[in-house]
């Protein structure tokens, strides 16, 4: 199985393999708070998207609440091994976690909750005390700091520090603040220090400033205004082109701000953008995904098998289900990722099709979770 983690870019800065060992070995730590749970089954897991087959917006959709209490027992204790695969972010893990329990009306773990920017954590050696923005709707400050970054600003703040560096700021009327108000201290970090990387966790909300500002970054070697140099490392948390929200057609996602971004700094620089991206359909995040749904299992004292963490990775599942709406993003990485996985394509979100996808066709479609769900029971004789 391939641990590829980088799409296509003019510059490869990670090796996949080596990142791999490290985002699983710390995983097996952050396991620990579910021992409390009892037994789940083990001899298959389930990864759930989340946007376009749980949730639309904030909005369950397609018998969601239902389908998730079936997996617990009467008691509200988990009996199938389960986690959310989601390229969304932007929010800690854990308030992720927090809302998707109250939505769903069940207890959900943080460590059920892998995010497309969940991998960053492991650079915090590599940047800990660097100077990092952090972008894209949500809390990305705050999300990076948890990771335990500490010198992280947000690009609002970071903005903030450069008087006209956005022009267009004094014709901008948002009906919610996005303009930074960084301290004194703040001020003086990113004046005197030169940023060493940006990492774009959510789709930004201002194009045109953040493509402003993040070109002045990558030009510059960190230091907006000053001369042309060595670009800093540039991670993106996915490259979904589209996605489902609210609204009836798929809305443009953070690939499309990474091909706006690429597109620019490529026409004013003279080297081209360099650039690494992570998620989904990339194989490393299935077989970080699988490595989780072991841990989780291996977590209950119960479980003899497994219970010891440091051989929890040859438990083996016979089978992995891959829950999405996305053909090329959910269906397509289930299938490179391989044995043991088994997808699941709904209808609820970007897919919409009556037959299967014809480029990326699931092993099975559904119209709702309810049904995905249903199905799987009833495969694995536990419903």
């Amino acid at each position: 199985m391939s641990l590829q983690i980088l799409r296509k870019a003019s510059s490869r800065t990670q090796n996949p393999n080596h990142l791999s060992s490290i985002v699983l070995s710390k995983l097996t730590r952050s396991f620990s708070q579910l021992s409390s749970q009892s037994k789940p089954s083990s001899s298959f897991g389930i990864a759930f998207d989340i946007d376009g087959v749980v949730l639309r917006s904030d909005v369950p959709i397609g018998g969601s609440p239902q389908a998730f209490r079936r997996l617990y027992d009467d008691s509200g204790r988990l009996r199938v091994p389960y986690v959310f695969l989601t390229n969304g972010g932007g929010f800690p893990e854990s308030k992720r976690a927090h809302e998707l329990g109250q939505l769903l009306g069940v207890k959900v773990s943080p460590s059920q909750v892998l995010q497309a920017h969940t991998p960053f954590k492991q650079l915090v050696s590599k940047f800990q005390n660097e100077l990092i923005v952090a972008v894209g709707k949500g809390e990305p400050a705050a999300v990076m700091s948890d990771y335990g970054f500490r010198n992280v600003v947000s690009i609002d703040d970071y903005a903030a520090c450069f008087e006209n560096i956005d022009p267009l700021a004094p014709h901008k009327k948002w009906t919610t603040k996005l303009v930074g108000n960084p301290d004194s201290a703040i001020r003086d970090l990113v004046r005197r220090e030169r940023g060493q990387a940006v990492f774009i966790l959510s789709d930004p909300v201002d194009w045109s400033r953040d493509i402003q500002v993040l070109c002045d970054i990558l030009r510059t070697g960190g230091l907006p205004g000053r001369e042309i140099g060595h670009q800093p490392q540039l991670y993106f948390a996915h490259d979904d082109l589209a996605y489902q929200a609210a609204f009836p057609s798929e809305r443009f996602g953070l690939g499309a701000f990474r091909i706006a971004l690429e597109s620019i700094f490529n026409r004013v620089h003279p080297h081209p953008l360099k650039y690494t991206t992570f998620g989904k359909p990339n194989s490393f995040v299935f077989k970080n995904a699988e490595f989780a749904l072991k841990q989780l299992v291996s977590s209950v004292p119960d479980n003899v098998s497994v219970a010891n963490h440091e051989t929890a990775g040859s438990h083996q599942f016979k089978t992995l289900y891959m829950v999405g709406d996305n053909p090329l993003v959910d269906i397509k990485g289930a299938r490179q990722a391989g044995h043991p996985w088994f997808s699941i394509l709904t209808r609820t979100g970007v897919f919409k099709g009556k037959e299967n996808h014809d480029k990326f066709p699931a092993d099975l479609v559904v119209d709702t979770v309810e049904e995905a769900v249903d199905y799987v029971l009833k495969k694995e004789s536990t419903s």
